[in-house]
């Protein structure tokens, strides 16, 4: 990527949790972070916070539950927001509907495969030429590895959308790995968020015998993505890097 021109990234469901860290470390590392969701208040907070700790940030609203052409429509508009150009892609959005196979509704199977897999593709389809083009650019898939490679009786869909995006990765690093668009994977483990704080008991319980000792947080994940995407990481091409405090090397079968 280039060290002269101000960097950009489009981080998409960033208004809060994972994706909010994932936007304040970018931020802090020179990146134009562009801050997206569908809370305006909670983005236009990100970005004030962003800018009080002197980095740079705009907030686009997105639905990537809509359609194709509605996800590309917002790809445009990111790049303009991002002053033309984006060097780095950090898909973090996803959903998780909690419900056995037999109980989850269809509007929670379409919103689950619109927004983990389906507006993950449409962007990189949409992105990743232009950053081919100038030959150089980073994308980040940021999913669940442990729930992706372990059977759930009540996140199974969630759990086959996160597997779909890690081979996705994979397909992405051997596509444009070649045209200078390194593409990876950041897999969280049990990690603590103002989506699961209700649940604070269960995700203690989850990683008491981990080898951290502890649930992870959204900066501990931050931190990893903020590296992936540097200069630091360039020989890294289709890696899947577990930030989940042991979960998925020692979890008993």
């Amino acid at each position: 990527m280039s060290t002269t021109a101000r960097r950009s990234a489009l981080v998409t469901g960033s208004t809060s949790g994972i994706g909010a860290a994932i936007a304040r470390a970018l931020a802090a590392d020179g990146f134009h972070v562009v801050v997206t969701g569908r809370d305006k208040t909670r983005g236009d907070a990100v970005v004030a916070g962003i800018e009080r700790a002197g980095g740079s940030a705009d907030f686009l609203a997105s639905d990537l539950a809509a359609s194709p052409d509605e996800v590309r429509a917002f790809a445009g508009r990111a790049v303009a927001t991002a002053g033309g150009h984006l060097d780095v892609l950090v898909h973090n959005a996803a959903v998780c509907p909690l419900a056995t196979t037999t109980g989850l509704s269809d509007a929670d199977l379409e919103s689950a495969l619109a927004v983990n897999v389906r507006a993950p593709h449409v962007l990189t389809a949409a992105l990743a030429p232009a950053m081919a083009e100038r030959g150089s650019g980073a994308i980040v898939v940021v999913i669940g590895s442990w729930m992706a490679s372990v059977g759930h009786a009540f996140v199974g869909l969630y759990s086959a959308t996160k597997a779909a995006e890690a081979q996705l990765a994979r397909s992405w690093a051997a596509e444009f790995g070649p045209r200078g668009v390194r593409v990876n994977t950041v897999s969280p483990g049990a990690t603590r968020t103002p989506i699961n704080d209700a649940d604070g008991d269960v995700v203690a319980r989850m990683t008491a015998g981990i080898p951290a000792g502890r649930p992870g947080t959204p900066d501990d994940i931050a931190a990893a993505v903020a590296w992936v995407v540097s200069d630091r990481a360039a020989y890294m091409h289709g890696a899947e890097i577990a930030v989940d405090g042991g979960i998925t090397s020692t979890r008993p079968a």
